[in-house]
């Protein structure tokens, strides 16, 4: 009876431990890095080079919203060691996976004010949801 008061409680925090890491963030920073698969609830971060002292943004052409949820706005870090008015920074954005399924994750680099010129880089990521 005393082993099995043991092997009850350490089986469980085993089984959430194994759950816990299936939910880990999955981070993103290259084309090269896809397709990605992820879990129902499990966040995605994707971090691309940008300088919008250029006048050119990353802008989310298809935010796959049938299986992605958006986790705030987009955020724009610059590196301390930089320190130059016009050096390049990163551009980041959180994802929640919301529902099993396939999509694809689209952004494009242009200048927001010029739709109709081809954008200078697309980023395109094949997720699978499960």
């Amino acid at each position: 009876m005393t082993a099995l008061r043991l092997l009850v409680p350490l089986s469980l925090t085993l089984l959430a431990a194994c759950s816990h890491q299936s939910r880990q963030t999955v981070e993103l920073g290259a084309e090269n890095e896809c397709p990605i698969r992820l879990q129902t609830g499990q966040n995605l971060t994707l971090s691309l080079p940008s300088n919008p002292t250029t006048g050119y943004r990353w802008l989310v052409q298809n935010p796959a919203n049938n299986i992605l949820r958006p986790i705030g706005a987009e955020v724009y870090t610059q590196p301390e060691q930089a320190g130059l008015v016009g050096s390049a920074g990163v551009s980041t954005w959180r994802f929640q996976a919301k529902a099993p399924g396939d999509g694809h994750l689209i952004l494009v680099y242009q200048q927001p004010w010029a739709p109709e010129v081809r954008p200078v880089q697309t980023f395109d990521c094949e997720i699978k949801v499960n």
